[in-house]
């Protein structure tokens, strides 16, 4: 059954209940299509744009081509000005997003502690203004990505300062609540309290998406019995895993898991992903495409010192030489 976003004036519709988290550096276009591969009807989202630095003409860049994207594509903005969050929206909207995120979860410290992400957290009251005022701005779906809380509270007390922060979401006109079961002091440090989000599950009329520690179908399946909630956000796993959103989406639709790729299936996306950032990006592509090799070309005897010469590798020539001699060596 499809997941019904509402939206002021347009409703959206999702077949899929796996989303690919929107990561920093990672979820740009060509990661994207990678993706898609698994997971053509997945909820994707753009890296963060930071909506004051869109009126300066920065950031213009992530949401270039949105229209051209063949699934449904989120705009996901952090900023602690109203205005300017409503002015991203807008553009967002006008560049063709499927719907409108803001970021009230990010943990980096350059970015809460000017307010944004999960700085909002501190400040109920303007991130609710936020939300208004986006609202207000566009017709699509506005939607909200948020931690627990910004202190560990591991307690009562804790979950019902979740559930009551979360209320206050809903209630200025969010949407659908993506929520990580940790809070901003844990960064990504211990384990995502499920039984947190299924508190502010039973809580909320509008549609909660779980987040944090969703690395496999199987921890996806356990996060959904024991959150109930209405679909899962894959994060951190996805980094050099492009497939696991399809392999998550297959589970949830009840239908066969697809195989993770072997060693030599991964070195040849790890090629065709360099070339593509190369050809994007020029030779700045290959400082784009390491941390992806690094995470990628993995599972073959050697893979470690592999991956070091890989880092090492001066120009995308001797990157490219380098990816090929392996792929000999494994066939």
């Amino acid at each position: 059954m499809p997941l019904k976003i509402q939206g002021r004036l347009l409703e959206r519709q999702l077949r899929c209940r796996a989303l690919q988290s929107p990561l920093a550096g990672v979820s740009d276009r060509i990661f994207r299509n990678l993706v898609r591969r698994w997971a053509p009807d997945a909820l994707l989202f753009t890296e963060m744009v930071n909506a004051t630095s869109l009126e300066l003409g920065h950031g213009r860049l992530k949401m270039d081509g949105l229209q051209e994207e063949t699934g449904p594509i989120g705009v996901q903005l952090f900023d602690h000005h109203p205005d300017a969050m409503a002015d991203a929206a807008r553009r967002a909207a006008d560049a063709g997003a499927f719907l409108i995120d803001i970021n009230m979860g990010c943990p980096v410290r350059k970015i809460a502690r000017k307010g944004g992400g999960s700085g909002l957290i501190r400040d109920p009251d303007l991130a609710c203004r936020i939300v208004e005022k986006v609202v207000a701005a566009v017709g699509l779906p506005v939607t909200v990505k948020t931690r627990l809380g910004w202190c560990s509270e591991h307690n009562a007390i804790g979950v019902e300062a979740a559930v009551n922060w979360c209320r206050r979401l809903e209630d200025a006109g969010a949407r659908m609540l993506t929520l990580h079961g940790r809070t901003r002091e844990q960064r990504f440090s211990g384990t995502a309290d499920w039984n947190a989000i299924a508190a502010v599950k039973a809580a909320l009329r509008i549609p909660v998406i779980a987040n944090g520690d969703v690395n496999s179908p199987e921890e996806a399946l356990r996060c959904l019995r024991i959150t109930g909630a209405d679909g899962v956000m894959v994060g951190r796993g996805s980094m050099g895993a492009p497939w696991l959103v399809g392999q998550i989406d297959a589970a949830l639709s009840g239908l066969p898991i697809p195989t993770t790729p072997a060693p030599l299936d991964r070195l040849v996306l790890a090629k065709e992903q360099l070339l593509a950032l190369i050809e994007a990006r020029g030779d700045h592509g290959l400082l784009i495409a390491r941390k992806h090799m690094s995470w990628t070309c993995t599972g073959f005897p050697g893979a470690s010192q592999f991956r070091q010469q890989l880092m090492r590798a001066p120009t995308p020539a001797a990157a490219l030489d380098l990816l090929d001699q392996q792929m000999q060596r494994i066939q």
